[in-house]
């Protein structure tokens, strides 16, 4: 069956940043953000076979590809922000969605503190400087821009491993609570949105479930729920309800999307 096409164009003529956009909520939010009218998407990612994909579906008039590793501050400030604003005039929108999550349990008698540096720097340093960036260039061009970072239900609680990746999220909630307050009186708004379990290409590589697995847990997960589980779409809708106009008063926003079921997962 064919997609409907979306009527109300909450981005319509936005520039957008999409980070972790090869695959998952990255890549469903890219789509969405271009099927909401956006001008153009610039999807970011280190995994180039699949980004080019992705942007190549959405169609090349309206998305690019562009390969940054938000670890390398550099790399976030020249050839994804500052790119994006030489080409396009301007950045509306930014939302930084990178992250990772270690291969091992974690727990905190058992961390791998080689691990756990490469969590905290992706989704701690990077998000930070995926923030970082996009402020400059939208204060700097007088844009009255939206920031949203990927934080992560696990953000509010402790868990029973994880460690690192718990640590991250509830980084990113103090980054972004932080920014709101410096960020409002020019104009940006800075929010994140927490998802519950998505059944990610991520998630299923970090807990090595196929296909079958997978779906067999997500259901098991959120039997209880009257909407089936929770899917990347209901993330991407979160997300573009923060990056548009809709949201024009909410900033320092922590914006849970697990349809009551986090804990659970």
């Amino acid at each position: 069956m064919t997609e409907q096409p979306i009527q109300l164009q909450k981005l319509h003529g936005k520039v957008a940043i999409v980070t972790g956009a090869a695959s998952g909520i990255g890549a469903v939010t890219a789509r969405h953000f271009a099927d909401h009218g956006a001008r153009v998407v610039v999807i970011a990612d280190v995994q180039d076979a699949k980004g080019r994909e992705v942007a190549t579906s959405i169609g090349s008039h309206r998305c690019t590809y562009v390969h940054c590793d938000v670890t390398d501050e550099d790399q976030v400030e020249s050839l994804l922000v500052d790119s994006t604003v030489e080409k396009y005039g301007q950045l509306d929108v930014m939302y930084s969605n990178a992250g990772i999550t270690a291969s091992s349990v974690q727990t905190v008698m058992e961390l791998d503190l080689s691990w756990f540096d490469k969590v905290m720097e992706v989704n701690v340093r990077g998000m930070a400087a995926c923030v970082k960036h996009a402020a400059r260039a939208m204060v700097g061009k007088g844009v009255r821009g939206s920031i949203v970072c990927t934080a992560s239900v696990v953000a509010e609680y402790g868990t029973e491993s994880a460690t690192d990746y718990t640590m991250s999220k509830h980084a990113v909630l103090g980054l972004v609570r932080s920014a709101s307050v410096q960020l409002a009186a020019r104009g940006v708004r800075v929010n994140c949105v927490s998802p519950g379990l998505v059944g990610t290409p991520m998630v299923s590589e970090t807990l090595k479930l196929g296909a079958e697995e997978m779906k067999e847990m997500m259901t098991a997960v959120y039997s209880e729920s009257s909407n089936g589980p929770l899917m990347e779409k209901h993330v991407a809708d979160a997300v573009a309800f923060l990056a548009s106009e809709d949201s024009a008063f909410v900033t320092g926003h922590n914006l849970v999307v697990d349809g009551g079921f986090g804990t659970k997962s």
